[in-house]
This record gives C-alpha cells, structure tokens and sequence, in this order.
C-alpha cells in the first residue's frame, strides 16, 4: 500500500512539474502533425511477460510502430503495479509522443494519467480499460461481451447442448459445471463474466446446467491477477468441497487459456484424464500450450483474438492523435471508465475448436503446425 501511495504521489508531483512548464519539453508539447516519424516516441506499457500474449502484444505493436520509421519504449512491469507506474512516468519524462498502456490494475494510474494530461499526451488503453481517469483519450480491444457469449457457446456446444452452427445439440443433462472469472481489477473480466452469465441463465432456469459448488458470482470465481496456479488451487478446493460424493464435474467455464491449464491440472491430478473423462473446459487467447491441448483433445475451445489486428489499431490510433485528429470509433456507449464514456475501437473474435486450429491458426500464420506440435513457441 505505502508503495503504491508513493507511485501515485510521484505522478502527481510530475503531474505539477509538467503543468508549470506549460507542455514544453516533455512529450507533446510541439507540434507533431508535421514531425517526421523518426522524430516521435511512442511509449509503450505492457503488463507482464509471464503470459506469452502480451509478450506478442508488446512485439507486434513496437514492430508495426517501427516499421513506419517511430521510436518506441516499450516496457513490461512484471505484474507490479508500482514498476508500471515508475515506467510510465519514466516514459513522460522522457518526452513520449502518444502512451499505449496495458494496465495491470485499470484503477491506478490516475496520477501518471494526470501527469500525461498536462504534458498534452494522447493515451491510448490497450485492451484493458483504464478506468477512473477523464484523461483516457481512446481504447483499442475486442467485443469482451461477444468474448464471453462465444465462451458460453463453447461450453454449450461442448457439453452437447448446442451445435457449432447455434442449433439446438442432442444432450438433455442435467450437467455440472463450474465457473471462473477474470482478476477484478481488469475491466474485461466483467465483460467476459456477463457476456457468459447471460448465455448461460436459460439453461440455470431450466436446471440443465448447476452450479454444484453454488460459486455463480464473480466475485466467488475470480482469480487474482489471471494467476494459473491460483485457478489450479480453487478448481482443486472446489473438487475437494463439492465433489467428494461421487458426482463429477462436467464442464468448466475459464475465461483465458491460462487459467484453464491450472483447471485442467487440478482435474487431471483428481482422475479426469482422457477422451470422455475429461470436462468441457472453455479459454481465450489461443495460446499454443493450450492449442496443442486443444489438438490433443483435453482442453475443448479457446477464444482467438488476433492481436496483430489489436497492434495494427493501437498504431492507427496513434498516428491518428499524432495527426492531432481523432480516431476512428466504432464503440461510443458501452465503455465508460466511471468518469468518461472512451471512445473505442472493437475487433471481432473467433472461437477455435480442434478442426479450426488447422484453418484460422495454422493457416493465417498465427502458429505453425512444428509450434502446435510442440506446445511452445519458436
């Protein structure tokens, strides 16, 4: 607590630094409409390396910024809430142009929101939202809602009570199922949480699909951090707590691919193993551990999220503000940050099941067929 009240104060203090110098010197102070690519910063911060989708985030962004000639700092905090803000402040301090930011906590960066504010940078919240702050000029991301409609979809469609083209499947349950959610501080978790809940509430009513555990709000099925050792150690809890009659778990709502290597883990370590045993567990990110999985037949989906095409329009964004125009929206209600509604710019997303690795993976040039193989990248 007392370093995360001294990361808020330093910005502050920047904040007033950077407010008496009028703009001038750091970041955004000339005009950058007429500079020359080479002559602009953009900052870039990215939240962890431990998962190795915001490790391409990172890669993809700085390389499509730099290809069209931009300086680029770009910066992983560790899943550390101060070194995020350190780096941040860092960034301004320094001169950058635009801010692309991926928080960790979406609460705590008002202050280096601030601080950017009056050195007249444009920031840009990446994926997740920041929230809290009027001093969010955009948002670039996927339909989080649509994410977890096609993670409710999936588990349906798994469990056998849909068809991949939304007809109604040939399974009548009753199935027992088990839900998990996102880290609270990350505003996507709702999203993806509500876009699940909704899907999944007929088939709560009906009493074909039950909660055994009872855990159906998000703050009982919510992991900290998006932490795969923490997700291993409730699904394990909840095995121990609710399973110990005989009864097994059907099916598993996960919301990221992580999380669903420490469920699967959890399950495996109980006796599920192979082919029918194993439950209907959902994911998102098309992680290639997880997509081998996926191809090995023990985890059944994940959610694909192209983040090239995220990267792609983080820089459009940005060469938008350093135009100093405004970007294109195609989002202006749904995301509001509790000060601000941010204008956003939202991709669609895909789900993957075993016969789509192959197509919309393999092919596409996201992954290669030695990498699926594998279960690693490189």
């Amino acid at each position: 607590m007392r370093r995360r009240l001294l990361a808020a104060l330093s910005g502050a203090a920047l904040a007033i630094s950077l407010a008496a110098c009028s703009g001038e010197g750091a970041g955004g102070g000339g005009d950058t409409s007429s500079a020359k690519p080479g002559d602009l910063t953009i900052g870039v911060s990215m939240p962890t390396q431990t998962s190795e989708r915001w490790i391409a985030d990172g890669n993809s962004v700085k390389e499509k910024l730099q290809a069209k000639g931009y300086k680029v700092d770009l910066q992983y905090a560790g899943d550390d809430i101060p070194t995020q803000s350190q780096q941040i402040d860092q960034m301004i301090t320094q001169g950058a142009d635009v801010l692309v930011i991926a928080p960790i906590d979406g609460t705590a960066l008002s202050g280096q929101l601030q601080a950017a504010a009056a050195a007249k940078i444009p920031v840009i919240s990446y994926d997740r939202l920041i929230r809290n702050s009027p001093n969010v000029s955009f948002y670039v991301s996927f339909d989080n809602y649509k994410v977890g409609v096609a993670q409710a979809d999936a588990l349906l469609v798994g469990l056998g009570l849909l068809t991949k083209d939304g007809a109604k499947g040939t399974a009548t349950g009753p199935f027992n199922v088990e839900l998990f959610a996102g880290s609270l501080d990350d505003n996507n978790a709702g999203f993806f949480f509500n876009g699940a809940m909704d899907t999944l509430k007929p088939y709560f009513d009906a009493g074909t699909l039950k909660v055994k555990s009872g855990q159906t709000k998000i703050e009982q099925a919510a992991i900290l951090r998006w932490q795969q050792e923490t997700a291993q150690k409730r699904m394990e809890d909840l095995l121990t707590s609710s399973y110990n009659d005989g009864s097994k778990v059907d099916g598993v709502l996960s919301p990221f691919d992580g999380l669903s290597r420490g469920i699967i883990t959890a399950l495996q370590n109980a006796g599920y193993r192979g082919g029918a045993k194993m439950p209907v567990v959902t994911g998102q990110d098309a992680e290639v551990a997880s997509v081998k999985l996926i191809n090995d037949g023990v985890q059944s989906s994940t959610v694909f999220k192209d983040t090239r095409l995220l990267a792609e329009q983080a820089v459009i964004a940005a060469e938008a503000f350093l135009r100093k125009e405004e970007p294109k929206a195609n989002e202006t209600k749904a995301y509001d940050n509790g000060v601000k509604v941010v204008p956003a710019f939202l991709l669609p997303v895909q789900t993957v099941y075993k016969e789509d690795i192959k197509s919309v993976l393999i092919d596409s040039g996201y992954l290669t067929e030695q990498e699926v193989a594998a279960g690693r990248a490189g």
